[in-house]
């Protein structure tokens, strides 16, 4: 299958829209505070609130600045940020590396069905290229990096969503116009970095953001859907078939329809 009209590449965010990766980074991140010595413990709703913040260094600079900490403590902590982010990412991709972090549904069967039709494939990205690799390579073997034409990850931009800035530089690189591509994101940050940059966004809502504001967006499904696991009527009904891919994607571009359903299908959204 070929496409012939707008859609040039699928331009994709990592933690919560391949795979709900979010828990799995919570529990890396407490377990890397027990290495470092540490009594700090972030549960659910906490690392919810912490989620407003993108990137993973950035929450831990949040939450420094939320103890009662002298100047000096504070100081100390947050000079401490860059090694037990490093502890937490090498424990988070031994977590990945054991399978325990699968692709969302229907996201696997979209990647291939894109790269069937001609469509090129990118990552736009605040996590590390080290997660993004690990995630990938369980999930979709040892070649699945070489699947992407541009990975945006996050030390390439100096701003990070909901700034556009590593949606530009994809853009960039692809040498494609936003009018080409469209992204796909499951949180309101990522959306507004989306949108910034001037794509067609897909939001598809995880646990951590379902009670986000989508309304900017030009379209909200629970999931990408699958044959085993198709959208539910009412979300079907919104692009006419049973799951989103590159020919419902190829038509709602074209027709530039205004469609921009935000809560009412968020409470299917998956999350662990």
């Amino acid at each position: 299958m070929t496409v012939g009209g707008r859609l040039k590449a699928l331009i994709f965010d990592v933690d919560g829209t391949l795979a709900d990766t979010e828990d799995a980074h919570r529990c890396a991140f407490n377990a890397a505070f027990e290495e470092q010595g540490l009594d700090w413990n972030w549960t659910r709703p906490r690392y919810a609130e912490l989620l407003a913040t993108t990137g993973g260094k950035e929450r831990l600079a949040v939450h420094v600045d939320s103890l009662a900490l002298d100047l000096e403590d504070r100081a100390r902590l947050k000079a401490r940020i860059p090694a037990i982010h490093a502890t937490k990412t090498e424990l988070y991709t031994r977590m990945i590396d054991d399978g325990r972090v699968a692709l969302r549904d229907g996201v696997a069967r979209l990647i291939d069905e894109a790269l069937d039709a001609g469509v090129r494939l990118a990552i736009a990205t605040t996590t590390t290229y080290a997660n993004i690799e690990a995630l990938l390579r369980v999930n979709l073997g040892s070649a699945a990096l070489a699947r992407f034409a541009v990975i945006g990850a996050a030390d390439q931009v100096r701003r990070k969503k909901p700034a556009p800035d590593i949606y530009a530089y994809v853009l960039h690189e692809l040498a494609l116009s936003s009018s080409d591509c469209v992204a796909i994101e499951d949180s309101f940050n990522g959306l507004i970095a989306a949108k910034g940059a001037g794509l067609y966004t897909v939001v598809t809502p995880s646990y951590w953001t379902r009670d986000e504001d989508f309304s900017a967006a030009d379209l909200v499904l629970p999931t990408l859907g699958s044959e085993t696991r198709p959208l539910a009527p009412a979300a079907a009904a919104l692009i006419g078939h049973f799951q989103l891919g590159i020919r419902e994607l190829e038509r709602l571009m074209t027709d530039n329809n205004e469609v921009r359903p935000a809560h009412p299908f968020q409470e299917t959204a998956g999350g662990s």
